[in-house]
């Protein structure tokens, strides 16, 4: 069990969350994942109703060659959206998924209590200080070389503890600044081709060595519909699948963009572990 300060409020990790995704952002990759302005109280009550434990509200795409948007854009997009769910559901936590610091303090100060970081702080070298002065929870995303190069082919000698490796490193760099509560995010598609992605995932129980809660963000990714021949749109069952695989390899928490079925595969998997 874990548990995770957010502003005073205990998150307790006694059982696999489930991280709802809402991109405010028209470029995703999951054109189902888009919401604007006027939806996005909507999508965030039928998410909670579904079961969300954790909502991610992100406004900069992260897709391979995709185009960065200022602050300025980012923070317009994400700040309102920010203030309304956590105005209307102010028992629900809701992560910012930015690797810019301005982003995530006033995201922060909008009713976030979690930064969700795919950079772990390489971007923007104020993040890490930003963070633990916000004390929130930081979630640490291992990504070999840069968002610009997420489809370049990288040679991984033993994936799993290569990425051990880093995040040995980075926890006690977070740590060092006064970050309290990290989450380990491994990174899947962010410079790892399909069979990496495979791979780290089969090899994801090694990561609990470090005693945090590890997140796993596979949902309707490339790995799964390019392996099964569909799209994105057609690769809910696959996710499902993943999903599955990862909370029996030791997943602590499931980010999806489809919350219902995450939901039931966390009840289904904790029959199994009960029987």
């Amino acid at each position: 069990m874990f548990t995770l300060n957010c502003k005073g409020r205990l998150l307790v990790v006694d059982k696999p969350l489930v991280m709802g995704i809402l991109n405010v952002t028209p470029d995703s990759f999951y054109a189902g994942s888009r919401v604007g302005d006027e939806d996005v109280l909507r999508q965030a009550e039928r998410m909670i109703d579904d079961g969300a434990d954790i909502l991610d509200i992100g406004g900069q795409s992260t897709r391979p060659g995709s185009e960065r948007v200022p602050v300025e854009v980012e923070l317009a997009r994400v700040t309102g959206a920010i203030a309304a769910i956590h105005a209307r559901f102010p028992d629900i936590p809701i992560s910012i998924d930015t690797f810019q610091a301005r982003v995530a303090a006033e995201a922060v100060a909008a009713g976030a209590s979690i930064v969700n970081d795919v950079s772990a702080g390489s971007i923007d070298a104020a993040m890490i200080d930003t963070v633990a002065k916000l004390q929130v929870p930081y979630v640490l995303m291992h990504m070999k070389g840069t968002l610009d190069t997420l489809r370049e082919e990288f040679v991984y000698e033993h994936i799993g503890l290569e990425v051990l490796d880093w995040f040995i490193h980075q926890v006690a760099l977070c740590r060092k600044a006064g970050i309290k509560d990290i989450i380990l995010d491994p990174g899947f598609g962010f410079g790892k081709n399909s069979v990496q992605n495979l791979a780290l995932l089969k090899q994801l129980e090694v990561l609990n060595v470090l005693e945090r809660p590890v997140l796993v963000g596979l949902s309707r990714k490339r790995t799964i519909w390019k392996t099964l021949g569909v799209t994105a749109d057609e690769a809910l069952n696959g996710t499902t699948v993943i999903n599955t695989i990862s909370l029996l390899k030791g997943a602590h928490m499931l980010r999806v963009h489809d919350v219902r079925e995450a939901v039931e595969a966390v009840k289904l998997w904790q029959a199994y572990q009960g029987a």
